[in-house]
């Protein structure tokens, strides 16, 4: 079977780039990461997607900061994902380091673990399992997937189970 061939997209020049970017930029929150992959995919050439970018951030169309609060807030409200999860998802839309630390520096401990215990607690009513080693193997699996750390996910895993009168198991 023959590989398929991509899908060519129109190409457009700088004019037409910043256009786009300005009404996307309008309607939501969007990185410079995301705009310079657009770019790319526009066929739009390094130095004029620099010089589009820079206009656009100088108009204050896209500022990383703003847009990394908006996707922290959004992922831990909605989808209660942790840190881990959160810094590697902004590191992949290249947000600088120094906003992501400075971002989730603000969020508290004790909401991490509430916010944790919550999922967990609404997991464990849906979970097939054995025996209270399978139960808790899940549910750590699933609280490491959300990308909370190890430590936060054995605190909360053990009161979720002590919470719900299952025995727990030293493994």
């Amino acid at each position: 079977m023959l590989p398929k061939t991509p899908k060519i997209k129109r190409e457009k020049t700088a004019d037409e780039a910043l256009a786009s970017l300005m009404r996307l930029c309008a309607r939501a929150e969007r990185s410079s990461g995301d705009a310079l992959r657009l770019m790319q995919n526009w066929g739009v050439s390094k130095t004029e997607q620099q010089e589009v970018l820079q206009r656009l951030i100088n108009e204050r169309f896209i500022d990383d900061r703003r847009y990394a609060e908006a996707f922290v807030r959004e992922k831990i409200r909605l989808s209660a994902w942790g840190k881990y999860k959160i810094t590697t998802a902004l590191k992949r839309k290249s947000i600088a380091d120094d906003i992501i630390t400075e971002i989730l520096a603000e969020l508290t401990p004790s909401d991490n673990k509430k916010r944790l215990q919550d999922r967990l607690q609404a997991k464990i009513k849906h979970i097939k399992y054995d025996t209270e080693y399978q139960l808790k193997t899940k549910l750590i699996r699933y609280a490491l997937s959300l990308g909370f750390e190890m430590d936060e996910v054995m605190d909360s895993v053990n009161e979720v189970m002590r919470n719900n009168n299952i025995k727990e198991c030293d493994d």
